[in-house]
């Protein structure tokens, strides 16, 4: 089982040790935080389009397509009846010289990223208090 660490600091400070890495977050100015790093939501809406942007990149490398002019660009659509996001557009941005060819098969690749079947599957969450 993989643990990842979450500690508070400073004011909405709140982090997460996992990897050897600190994932620094807080809240914006807004909402009562000194906007010192990303929001937690952010880095969820991060993770999204960088898992996407490593297919794409795995993809190319693996046919020595250069990504050196590829960009995704990741358009979300918050949905104000349920609150939460409601539509998530990744667009891949490729050159003229991008083969025909691997159109949709980048589009695949892409959909392959990990963080986004983690969305379209149910996932248990357990959430307990531990004394220590």
């Amino acid at each position: 089982m993989a643990t990842m660490e979450i500690v508070f600091e400073s004011g909405k400070k709140v982090n997460a040790s996992y990897n050897g890495f600190t994932i620094k977050t807080d809240q914006s100015v807004h909402a009562g935080g000194e906007g010192t790093a990303p929001e937690p939501f952010a880095l969820f809406l991060a993770s999204l389009g960088t898992c996407a942007g490593i297919y794409v990149k795995s993809f190319c490398d693996q046919r020595d397509i250069s990504t050196e002019k590829i960009k995704l660009h990741q358009y979300m659509e918050f949905d104000p009846v349920k609150k939460i996001m409601g539509k998530i557009d990744i667009e891949i941005n490729v050159p003229d010289s991008f083969p025909d060819k691997y159109e949709s098969a980048v589009i695949n690749a892409a959909s392959l990223c990990l963080v986004k079947r983690h969305l379209s599957n149910d996932i248990a969450f357990n959430v307990y208090v531990k004394r220590s």
